[in-house]
């Protein structure tokens, strides 16, 4: 089982500091680094950074917000950042929700799943080199009635630029098995796994291929100690945001995934909770056990155990965030967890 660790950026904007800590995980052995986007720091940028100051690790943009680029921007961003890496570059999409690409980015947030499925179509044939055309439901390339001609990109193409799609629902999820290299997972329960795999096989087979030839992304957050309790109270107001804040009354998709994970009534009344004003109860009101399953918390044995779960899934690269206060600590944190990887 592979690791991957997220950029930590936006709480403070100490691009030195994240630097090292790409730096020192990738003599760790991480295998992959991936750069998020919502509202602040865009997802690409940060990798062509951390391109310069590294040689092995991979980075990933995880995600970019399909709809907010068109297609073949994304397949430019994808070929410069993989030609400054060599070859090191993985290509994240997500649809973001409608408060993002709405409130933020003044799109409608329309036809999800097709607006990403064309996206990936169009990029795929871009980073090819090939001339493109298209014609679906959302883009059509070259604009009908107008001057526009069909292009191909003018730099080197790289065809096997990874794509990796992170979905929560069970129709997006069809679609990943279907159509991508790799999925970023959220809202992850390696009990419950196959509330996710049940969807992404179907795609799969779909295709003709096997759940195994996609790389499952997928993990939580990583602390070390004997206080359970403690770690436990610390992750409970960041899954009541996700329960509550990640969307709205009528649309959280992180919320209908633990919903469908058998945690209805938990799901129901934080983000009733959190969107009446009332965090702190919210946050008492998730559960333990739900914040046990979509983190590594513990002891090194509680820990070990864990990884063992998510081996046991299916799980084939493990996404964590390592807890701790200060860089040195998360590094700390970071060679902890990868001593156990790789003892296995």
């Amino acid at each position: 089982m592979r690791v991957a660790i997220g950029l930590r950026l936006e709480s403070n904007e100490n691009w030195e500091q994240a630097a090292t800590y790409v730096t020192e995980a990738e003599r760790l052995g991480v295998d992959c680094v991936w750069s998020h986007e919502s509202w602040g720091l865009d997802a690409a940028t940060p990798l062509a950074f951390m391109a310069a100051r590294t040689s092995r690790i991979r980075l990933g943009s995880g995600i970019m917000q399909a709809g907010t680029r068109t297609p073949a921007l994304l397949a430019m961003t994808s070929l410069s950042l993989a030609s400054m890496s060599n070859g090191r570059f993985l290509l994240g999409l997500g649809v973001s929700g409608p408060q993002v690409i709405e409130g933020w980015h003044g799109i409608r947030f329309d036809r999800p799943l097709t607006r990403m499925r064309e996206t990936v179509e169009i990029v795929r044939r871009g980073v090819k080199g090939e001339r493109v055309t298209y014609k679906g439901q959302v883009y059509e390339l070259p604009l009908p009635g107008g001057e526009g001609k069909a292009l191909r990109s003018s730099a080197s193409p790289r065809p096997d630029i990874p794509i990796y799609l992170a979905t929560l629902s069970p129709r997006s999820l069809e679609m990943t098995g279907e159509i991508a290299d790799g999925w970023l997972g959220t809202s992850f329960m390696p009990e419950h796994a196959r509330v996710f795999f049940d969807a992404i096989e179907a795609g799969a087979k779909r295709a003709g291929r096997s759940l195994a030839q996609l790389d499952l992304q997928a993990g939580g957050h990583v602390a070390f100690g004997d206080d359970v309790e403690r770690l436990l109270t610390a992750r409970k107001p960041g899954l009541a945001f996700t329960l509550g804040a990640m969307g709205s009354r009528q649309h959280n998709f992180y919320n209908d995934a633990f919903k469908r994970a058998g945690y209805v009534d938990a799901a129901v009344e934080v983000q009733r909770l959190w969107l009446d004003g009332k965090r702190d109860e919210a946050a008492a009101r998730v559960p333990d056990e739900l914040a046990v399953k979509v983190n590594l918390l513990g002891t090194e044995a509680m820990v070990r155990e864990r990884l063992a779960i998510y081996r046991g899934c299916g799980i084939t690269t493990l996404r964590v965030d390592p807890g701790g206060a200060t860089l040195d600590a998360r590094l700390a944190t970071l060679g902890r967890l990868m001593e156990l990887v790789k003892a296995g």
